[in-house]
């Protein structure tokens, strides 16, 4: 059954491999995927440990409930110490890749040491080998795919891999599954890199036998009917994640020009619907396509109209692409942004980073921080389309001052081109923001700033709070699994509130990904899809773990705070400017030029937001300066950390 999937250490200097059972204690404790890969990663790193070391364990899991009968039960987790923030790693992806893995017998891979020479593992059914990767190094994400399956003789082997970007240690450079699905952000296909690591492949076909299969299939009949229902799973359907950016930059909250503004102006040709009509022109009608078990299908094929790379096949882009590639650079057409996306996706590097700084190098070029003679002679000005897409391959070649400089990310490149330029890098923690503007939504800066990652949409974001929904719709979302009777606004400008907002929602995320389900299926964007009370239906059924809805929201709990000791025990402080949850100066000085009545001359106050900030620290058990309370470690049974457990 699911619960047999166990967890394998794997040293690439010795080569030696070694199994252990997962016990249910440790499963009530912190789950799988994400949350269990917290522990893992706490318990099996040191304090300081270089990342790009052997010291650095790269983990990587399947949730507990992927690959049964749950619905979109598809996802990836990938954790190591980051090289890009010298803090938490953390990065999630969907695609067929943990499913396979599951299917081998496996749910939790702890990787340490350095390989000699270049490498692959390869897992099937319960056994574990370790393989030359030679005449795959230097290939691109789906070539090398491609080469391993030839190389196994298999074309149902799925693959985790490193595409150039990680293995010339871009520090932004993802985890790579499929044309296009990515563990993005924090660096991950660095770690691999730096550890001779070109690819973790799967191939299983040993039964996963389910605790109650009738049940199990007639239960998640109505967890699909309540997914496919919800008008935000048809829209997405229709015209995948694109659909968020166009309704995003309409009403004025993605940043262009790096923060100058706040809405992408002239961008018809990147709208959703014209995203959806190329794809549709170059693919046909049947252009969307999904993850393993899901029903949304919300990821569009393509190929490249035209162009240097015309007629080049892609999935996508994501709504993080329009803005990278679109908005940031204030390049806002159709080509480049799918150019753009495919060069990432082939290259193995992280969309929103890489938009982030070559937008960011554009606003420094501007003022003349930077010269022709830092660019070698390239011209950075807004809108140039064929700087974007040279600056791309620079990065991930590291070619040049300044591809070689963005390379290691926003901090060290700011040090290196000096002159106030770390005042324009707009980062949390090392990481630089997507192409959002939360200058008008204070629950967004909340999350941004705090989020255990750096700056991030995915760890605690309250989407919902733009929906403007009523207080009694509020009270009932918010309120369930633990009740809550403070205070809620329904409007998205208010302070008030938002601390509980955010908390909740870190929680509800950390559960979807400790079960390896799609954050899409859950109270991200729809407010009638499933939380803590189906799943706490949908584990029973599936793996016969008998936890209630309020013993999940406790699991994410002490699964978030696990994360919170490792950051605190890798330099974070609360108002540190590099690795603190702290916005950066321009959201307090400097209001949004563009979008609606509700947006034009917003900024977030800065002492309500450390107002905020303290009250979200009281949610969580922290003190002021956001280090645990004894009585909350206790409470949370963490107290001992690291127990070595596992």
């Amino acid at each position: 059954m699911a619960l047999n999937r166990k967890v394998a250490y794997i040293d690439l200097n010795t080569g030696d491999v070694q199994t252990k059972p997962i016990p249910l204690a440790v499963r009530k404790k912190f789950v799988g995927g994400r949350g269990l890969d917290a522990y893992l990663l706490y318990n099996n790193t040191k304090k300081g440990c270089d990342p790009l070391g052997p010291g650095n364990a790269l983990i990587i899991s399947a949730g507990i409930l992927v690959a049964t009968l749950a619905s979109a039960t598809a996802r990836t987790h990938v954790m190591a110490k980051s090289p890009l923030t010298g803090m938490l790693g953390s990065a999630n992806m969907g695609g067929f890749f943990a499913p396979e893995m599951a299917w081998a017998g496996f749910h939790h891979l702890v990787i340490t040491g350095k390989a000699k020479n270049p490498c692959y593992i390869y897992i099937h059914n319960g056994e574990i080998e370790i393989r030359d990767a030679g005449d795959i190094w230097g290939q691109s994400v789906t070539d090398a795919q491609w080469a391993i399956r030839q190389d196994l003789g298999d074309e149902e082997v799925k693959s985790c891999v490193c595409g150039p970007a990680g293995e010339n240690l871009v520090r932004f450079a993802n985890v790579m599954t499929g044309v296009k699905n990515a563990a993005g952000r924090t660096g991950m296909g660095c770690v691999m890199g730096s550890k001779n690591l070109k690819a973790v492949s799967a191939r299983g076909t040993m039964d996963l036998e389910i605790a109650h299969p009738v049940e199990a299939l007639e239960y998640n009949k109505r967890f699909i009917e309540q997914i496919t229902s919800a008008k935000v799973s048809q829209t997405q359907g229709t015209l995948g994640t694109p659909f968020i950016w166009g309704a995003t930059n309409s009403w004025g909250g993605v940043r262009t020009r790096n923060f100058q503004y706040n809405q992408c102006e002239y961008s018809d040709d990147i709208e959703p619907e014209r995203i959806d009509e190329i794809c549709e022109e170059t693919m046909g009608p049947h252009h969307m396509t999904g993850c393993f078990g899901c029903q949304v299908h919300c990821r569009a094929q393509y190929k490249i109209p035209s162009g240097p790379l015309a007629g080049k096949y892609d999935e996508g882009p994501e709504y993080t692409s329009l803005g990278a590639f679109g908005a940031e650079t204030d390049t806002p057409r159709a080509v480049t942004v799918l150019t753009g996306n495919h060069l990432v996706d082939q290259y193995g590097m992280d969309n929103l980073e890489t938009g982030s700084l070559i937008s960011w190098a554009m606003e420094l070029y501007e003022l003349g921080i930077i010269t022709d003679k830092q660019t070698d002679g390239l011209d950075l000005s807004w809108g140039n389309d064929e700087a974007v897409i040279e600056m791309i391959e620079r990065i991930a070649y590291r070619k040049g001052f300044l591809g070689d400089a963005l390379a290691d990310g926003g901090i060290p490149a700011s040090k290196k081109i000096g002159k106030k330029s770390f005042d324009y890098l707009v980062q949390v923690k090392g990481m630089s923001n997507l192409h959002s503007d939360e200058r008008a939504t204070p629950a967004l800066a909340l999350n941004v700033a705090t989020a255990s990652r750096g700056s991030d949409h995915l760890r605690s974001r309250p989407a919902i709070d733009l929906y403007h929904l009523p207080e009694k719709v509020l009270r009932k979302i918010y309120g369930s699994p633990i009740p809550y009777d403070g205070p809620l606004s329904s409007e998205h400008t208010e302070y008030t509130g938002k601390p509980w907002q955010v908390f909740w929602q870190e929680n509800l995320y950390m559960g979807v990904d400790s079960l390896g389900i799609c954050k899409y299926h859950t109270v991200f964007l729809g407010v009638t899809l499933p939380t803590f009370e189906e799943w706490s239906k949908v584990l029973y059924l599936n793996t016969g773990i008998e936890m209630t809805p309020e013993e999940l929201w406790q699991a994410a709990r002490r699964c978030n705070m696990i994360e919170r000791l490792f950051n605190l025990r890798e330099g974070l402080k609360r108002n540190d400017l590099e690795k603190g949850d702290m916005l950066n100066h321009r959201y307090f000085d400097e209001p949004c030029r563009r979008g609606a009545l509700d947006v034009i001359g917003t900024t977030i106050d800065k002492k309500k937001f450390i107002k905020m900030v303290d009250e979200l620290y009281e949610h969580q058990g922290l003190d002021k300066n956001g280090i645990p309370k004894a009585e909350t470690l206790q409470s949370l049974g963490l107290e001992n950390e690291p127990t070595h457990l596992l």
